[in-house]
């Protein structure tokens, strides 16, 4: 039944459209904040600044496209996503191939307005669309002998040329504990400013970790599995002195080769100046709990 509603605005009252983006895309930060104080929730959405929609898609590392920044935007239109689907296996009460349309079904996307911390020292803060990673591992039926996630990419060299070198072992793998992968804020990411997610950033379907540094956000997603023992990562196995398993956010542990200490903030222009890195990329509040009594300079 139409019209419940009579509107009593004119045009002249409406807010201009950049605006009204800007304030739903800081609420539906908020609103994704939620474990902290409403105050200091509130304080710290407001201070986020999306990066420019150009900026998000057109400078990235995607290496199953290329290990430059523009590689994925250049070659990534050769990946066909039609039909997809992702395999949940392991230690879960309900194994099987879920589709994508069939998981969209059940999730309730949410905008999330993240912080994006790379390994590498550059920033950026991205508008995604997405449903939290545990509601899709209670669809699949959680076992209580699990104790962590692995995820696995897309292996299709035929339309992801970067597999054709060896720059890493492919496919891509990550892995999670699983805590870390029920975590409110870890997300599975469908769409960025609201359109489906390109397929330079991992479409169909991506992990985001925001307090972890970017490498730990899979792409591209077609296997999760959950077992007891902790999976392999693919950073890992290639360096594992530079690369350790949780990969969190960590101004006080620096890379082996360089300091992890401030970021280059991506969209500021040549002589932006580089920021203070923030502990758990600032999620601290929400997640530092999560790692209470553990060395994390050993378990980097």
């Amino acid at each position: 039944m139409a019209k419940r509603w009579t509107n009593d605005l004119t045009h002249s009252d409406v807010t201009p459209y950049a605006d009204f983006l800007n304030r739903r895309q800081i609420m539906a930060g908020m609103a994704g904040l939620g474990l902290a104080t409403l105050a200091g929730t509130q304080a710290k959405a407001a201070t986020l600044k999306p990066n420019s929609y150009e900026d998000i898609t057109e400078y990235n590392n995607f290496y199953e496209f290329g290990t430059g920044k523009s590689d994925p935007a250049k070659h990534a239109h050769r990946l066909t996503t039609a039909g997809w689907s992702v395999e949940i296996e392991g230690l879960v009460d309900r194994p099987g191939s879920y589709g994508f349309d069939d998981i969209m079904q059940q999730m309730t996307i949410e905008e999330r307005i993240y912080r994006f911390r790379c390994v590498e020292a550059w920033s950026m803060v991205v508008p995604w669309n997405g449903f939290e990673l545990k509601d899709l591992l209670d669809m699949a039926g959680v076992q209580s002998t699990a104790k962590y996630v692995a995820f696995e990419t897309l292996y299709r060299p035929e339309e992801m040329i970067g597999q054709k070198y060896g720059v890493l072992e492919w496919p891509y793998v990550e892995g999670l504990r699983l805590d870390e992968a029920q975590h409110p804020l870890t997300l599975m990411a469908t769409g960025i400013y609201g359109k489906d997610i390109p397929n330079q950033n991992g479409a169909p379907l991506r992990l985001v970790v925001p307090w972890k540094y970017g490498f730990k956000s899979i792409k591209s997603i077609v296997k999760i599995t959950l077992t007891d023992k902790e999976p392999p990562t693919s950073w890992n196995k290639s360096n594992r002195r530079e690369y350790g398993f949780y990969s969190n956010v960590n101004p006080k542990v620096d890379h082996p080769r360089w300091s992890q200490a401030t970021e280059r903030p991506i969209g500021g222009g040549l002589f932006a100046k580089r920021k203070e890195t923030l502990m758990f990329n600032g999620y601290e509040a929400e997640v530092a709990s999560l790692y209470e009594g553990m060395d994390l300079k050993r378990n980097f």
